[in-house]
C-alpha cells in the first residue's frame, strides 16, 4: 500500500473542516445566520414577529453562503488559505491520477479531458478564495463560474473513464460509487443555481444549503481516488518524469538494464507493436 493514499483522503479532511471552520469563525462573529435558520428581515430596522434582537436579525447579507462565509476578517485570511491549499492538492491529485491511468492502461481523450478541466477548476478555485464576494465581486463570480461547472465536469469524467477501465468486481464498484456521487452533485449544483436566482428568503437559504452539499460531494469525490493511489509507485513519478502519452511507455522501464549491457526485457513487446 503506498503512501500516496493520503493525499486524496487529506483533501476532504482539509477542506471540509476548513470550511466548516470558517462558517463557525462566522457564526461567532455574527457576519452570517445559521444554517437552520429560515427567518429573514428585509432590513434590521424593523423586527420580524418571530425574530427579535440584534443578534437574530438576518438579511439576505447574512445568508450562510460558502462564500459569504469568507468575506470579512478574521476569517477572509483562513478561507483564503484553504481554497489556496485546496487548489493545490487537486491540481496534484489530478495530475496523478492522469498519470496511474497512463501507467496503468494508456492515454484517452478522458483522462486527458480531466487533467484539462481538473487544472481549469484549481484556477477557479484560487481566484474565489483571494477575490471575496464583498470586496471583488465580478472576479469571485468568474472564479465561481470556472470553478464549479468544471468540478462537475470532472467527477462526470471521471465517473466515466472509472467504467471505461473497470476490470475486477471491486473496480466496478467504485465507478458505481463515483456514478452516485455524481448525480448528486448534479442535482445539488442546478437546485443551487436556480435557488440562487431568486428573491425569495426561503429558496436562497435553501441555495446556500445546496452549494454546501454539492461542495462536499465533490472534495468526498477527490476522497475516492485513494483507491487508486493506494497502488502507486515511482513508475508513476517515471511516467510524469518522462512526458509518455501512451503504453510505449511502458517499454522504456527495461532501457537501463540494456543500456548496461544485459538483456532488454520486452514481454509485452509484439502486443505493443501491433497496438502501435
Amino acid at each position: 500500500m503506498s503512501l500516496w493514499m493520503i493525499l486524496p483522503v487529506s483533501l476532504p479532511v482539509l477542506t471540509i473542516t476548513g470550511i466548516w471552520v470558517v462558517y463557525a469563525m462566522a457564526l461567532y462573529n455574527q457576519h452570517v445566520c445559521p444554517v437552520d435558520n429560515w427567518l429573514y428581515n428585509q432590513s434590521c430596522e424593523e423586527d420580524l414577529f418571530l425574530q427579535s434582537g440584534p443578534t437574530l436579525c438576518c438579511t439576505l447579507d447574512n445568508v450562510p453562503l460558502i462564500s459569504k462565509c469568507g468575506t470579512l476578517p478574521p476569517e477572509s485570511c483562513f478561507f483564503s488559505l484553504i481554497c489556496s491549499t485546496g487548489s493545490f492538492m487537486v491540481a496534484a491529485i489530478v495530475l496523478l491520477r492522469y498519470a496511474r491511468v497512463i501507467e496503468k492502461h494508456q492515454n484517452c481523450v478522458l483522462n486527458t479531458a480531466s487533467l484539462s478541466t481538473g487544472w481549469i477548476c484549481a484556477a477557479g478555485l484560487i481566484m474565489v478564495g483571494n477575490f471575496q464576494v464583498d470586496n471583488a465581486k465580478v472576479l469571485h463570480y468568474v472564479g465561481a463560474g470556472i470553478a464549479f461547472p468544471t468540478s462537475m465536469l470532472f467527477v462526470c469524467l471521471q465517473s466515466a473513464l472509472t467504467y471505461r477501465l473497470a476490470k475486477t468486481q471491486g473496480e466496478y464498484n467504485v465507478a458505481h460509487l463515483r456514478l452516485c456521487m455524481a448525480l448528486l452533485a448534479f442535482v445539488a449544483l442546478v437546485l443551487s443555481g436556480v435557488f440562487f436566482c431568486q428573491e425569495s428568503f426561503v429558496l436562497q437559504h435553501a441555495s446556500a444549503i445546496f452549494e454546501w452539499v454539492f461542495c462536499v460531494i465533490i472534495m468526498l469525490f477527490y476522497g475516492t481516488f485513494a483507491f487508486e493511489f493506494a497502488g502507486m509507485s515511482s513508475d508513476t513519478m517515471v511516467v510524469l518524469s518522462r512526458g509518455t502519452l501512451g503504453p510505449a511507455g511502458k517499454e522504456h522501464k527495461g532501457d537501463p538494464l540494456g543500456s548496461l549491457g544485459g538483456p532488454s526485457l520486452h514481454p509485452h513487446q509484439p502486443e505493443n507493436m501491433s497496438i502501435l
